[in-house]
Parts: C-alpha cells; structure tokens; sequence
C-alpha cells in the first residue's frame, strides 16, 4: 500500500484519539502538547509521505488569520470607546510602546551575551548562496506611510495591522467626541460595534477548539521536511536563538512579572501556555493574536480595553524574539564567520539599531529577515552572511515567534496594572481550565 495512504489512516486516527481526549476532557494545553508530539513523530517516520497531511495545518492557519482583522477592529473600537478618556487612550499608547522597545532592547543584550558565550561563527566557513538575494531595506519614511490607512478595506485584505489600528482607533476618538456632545448620536455604532464584538468572540471560540488538529497539521510538514540532517550543520545557532529565548522569557519577563506587576511568573505563563504553544506551531504573531486576547482576558484577568490595544501594538512594534535577540545573534554569527571583531562602540550601535528597527520594521512582511538586514547593514557586516542561516529559519522562527507573544503579553500585563485594569484576586483565584467566556466582549 502506499505510505501516503498510510500515513493519511495514521493520521486519521490520531486525530480521532484527540477528539476522544476532548471528550474525555483532557486539559487543553494537554491535547495541544500532544498533538504536537505526535506530528513530529509522524513527519519524521513518513517525511514527504506525509504532507498529504499539510492540508489540514494550512486549513487552520487561514481560519485563525481570517479572525485577526474583524477581531482586533471590532474589539479595539468598543474597548476604546468604554475608556470615555482621550488623555487615558494617550497614556496607554506611550507606557504600551515604550515598554516594548525596552524589552525589545534588553532582548539583544541577552541575545549579545549568549552569542558571545558561544562563540557563534568561529570556524564556520562561508558558504555562499547563489540563490540569495538580500531583502531591500525600506525607507523610513515610507514605512512610517505604509502605516498611515489609505484604503482601509484594502489594508484589512492585505494584513496591514498598524494601519487597522490607526484607522480604528481615529474612529475611537470620533465616537468619544461625539458621544461627549450627546451620547444619542452614537449610540446606535456603539450597539452594533458591541454587538459585532461579542460574535467575532463566539467565532473565535469555535476555531480555537480546533486548535490540536491545526497543531497536528501544521507539525507533521514541518518534520518531514526539515529532518535533522539539515539541522546539525547550523546546530549550534538553533541551540544559541533557543537558548537565548528561554533566558530572556526566565530572567527578564520572569523579573518584571515578579518584581513590577508582582504576580507569579509560572502562574502567569500556565495561564497563557495555549497562546505560546498555538505561536510556537504557526510561526505567526498575527494569526495568534485572537487566542493571546482570550488568555489574557479570561485566565489572567485583564480588561478588554487594554487587551485589545496593546496585544495588536505587540505583534507589530518591540518584538523581542524576531527584533532583538534574532538580529544580536545573526550580527555575532556573521562577524564569527568572516573573522571580523566586533567592539563596544559596535556593541551600543547594535542596542540602538535594534530599538529603532523594531519599530521601523512594524507591518513588514519578513520583519525578522528585515531586522537582521537592518543591523547587520547598520554595523557594516556582510548582509550576504545572513543567507547562511535562512535554511534554518522555520527551527528558529518557531522559538521566535513564541518569545513576540510572550513579549506582548507581559507588557499588556505590566500596562493594566499600572492603570488599574487588571484584577490579581481573579487571577490568584481562578481555576486553570482553558475556558472561553463569549458573553464578554
């Protein structure tokens, strides 16, 4: 029989033991785990007999990514719209953006320490790509108008994030204006933003209970098509951005939990463990932000008017992982590979390189390829030396990703403390099952 056959009735039937883990009631985080487990092993064992399955991965993407824009917009204008307060909306941006750059740049300084401990680069020889083509860094100025909406149905079917939140946050501002001239003028908007808010929550509940099988789906490719004999040769960078990623999420997020917001840090990541998994499979910030909302509302007991606000702003600006430590990482490999010595005037251009970028870069398709252009460019590194590590980019996009919504959440955490929008009883209290309120917008 044909093993692509084989491995589809495999599959078939795993996917049958997780619907009958679901009844069984198995935690959710559980059955994620599990699933991705098993799809490893599957991929592995098959490898290309098996992306008959990849399908059933990519099917779930394009669900989750059908959520994003209609959720952040009708969430973020009837969060807004509940704060009543221009000045308070002001005040959330700027500690939202602030903290993301600040935890963005103690991200390289992690990712600088860990390279250098490992003495990335040393020895390896360069191996150029014929293929490679280096991504054309774009202008400031037109990035800063790539996020200026122009056509915001065109920018919502196109993914542009940044633009949807300016466009819905202006129409945020508007309502707050005009309700403070009589509150009878926009009520009827309200209602039906409200309203609209509540069934993109229903939906989102729906698409996330299939959550287990996207994972499935989307790991059985990714091991059969990168198997670790493609692995071993860059072994030592995918162990370093690993490395590096566990030490800044342990050390850094762990101390601001602790010691700013003062919650436990291992509380705080169990309860958001769904998010960071669901990140960690689909490699997309954007795709993960509907099950990073409901976490962070349900289980750690944030309020919606800042969940929706920052959570979004996270995805796109201060991405720890993709804009910090990645571009530190590849900066120390390159300089290893070509014998060049890198010195603390170098060091403190690359800490203000990345800050910079990592707002620059926000709603760039490719960021993190961007961000390491950027530095590497900005340091006079061989921007060709990148290509070496673009063949193991999915291995370390996976860590990546992870430690961005990591990143967002612990800063949309330590904001609604700050503002008094975050409940510690409820979160100190509630049980841990992964359950999703679709009555509470």
């Amino acid at each position: 029989m044909n093993l692509s056959y084989i491995s589809l009735m495999i599959s078939a039937l795993l996917l049958g033991v997780l619907f009958l883990l679901k009844k069984k009631q198995v935690n959710f985080g559980v059955r994620i785990l599990i699933a991705m487990t098993l799809g490893v092993a599957v991929g592995s064992i098959f490898k290309e007999d098996s992306l008959i399955i990849e399908p059933i991965g990519t099917a779930f993407v394009n669900l989750i990514k059908m959520l994003v824009m209609p959720l952040v917009m009708t969430s973020l204008i009837s969060s807004i719209t509940s704060l009543d307060n221009a000045d308070k909306l002001k005040k959330i941006g700027i500690k939202t953006i602030g903290l993301l750059i600040i935890t963005t740049v103690m991200a390289t300084i992690v990712g600088i320490l860990v390279g250098e401990a490992m003495n990335l680069g040393a020895g390896v020889q360069f191996a150029q790509d014929a293929v490679f083509k280096a991504k054309e860094i774009p202008k400031f100025s037109q990035v800063i108008l790539d996020m200026v909406p122009s056509n915001p149905i065109s920018d919502m079917a196109n993914g542009k994030v940044i633009s949807v939140i300016i466009f819905s946050t202006l129409i945020s501002v508007a309502i707050i204006v005009e309700g403070a001239k009589g509150p009878e003028n926009v009520a009827p908007v309200k209602a039906f933003v409200n309203s609209f808010s509540k069934i993109m929550f229903s939906i989102t509940n729906m698409i996330i209970q299939l959550t287990p099988y996207g994972v499935y789906g989307l790991m059985v490719p990714v091991a059969a098509k990168y198997g670790l004999a493609s692995l071993i040769p860059l072994g030592k960078v995918i162990i370093a951005m690993y490395l590096a990623c566990i030490i800044h999420l342990a050390i850094v997020h762990g101390s601001l939990l602790a010691l700013v917001a003062k919650v436990n840090p291992i509380i705080f990541f169990k309860k958001i463990s769904e998010a960071l998994v669901v990140a960690f499979t689909t490699r997309s910030s954007y795709g993960t932000l509907p099950i990073t909302i409901k976490a962070l509302t349900n289980k750690v007991k944030i309020s919606d008017s800042i969940v929706s606000f920052t959570v979004p702003l996270g995805a796109s600006i201060g991405m720890n992982g993709g804009g910090g430590i990645y571009p530190a990482l590849v900066s120390i490999f390159v300089a290893g590979v070509f014998n060049i010595d890198l010195s603390i005037s170098n060091y403190i251009l690359l800490l203000i390189t990345t800050a910079v970028s990592s707002i620059g870069i926000a709603g760039v398709p490719g960021a993190a390829t961007i961000a390491a252009t950027v530095v590497l460019s900005g340091l006079g590194l061989p921007v060709e030396g990148l290509a070496m590590v673009l063949g193991i980019d999915i291995v370390i996009d996976m860590i990546r990703t992870m430690t961005n919504v990591a990143a967002s959440s612990v800063v949309t955490l330590l904001v609604a403390s700050s503002e008094n929008e975050f409940d510690r009883d409820k979160f100190n209290k509630e049980d841990d099952n992964f359950k999703f309120n679709t009555n509470a917008a």
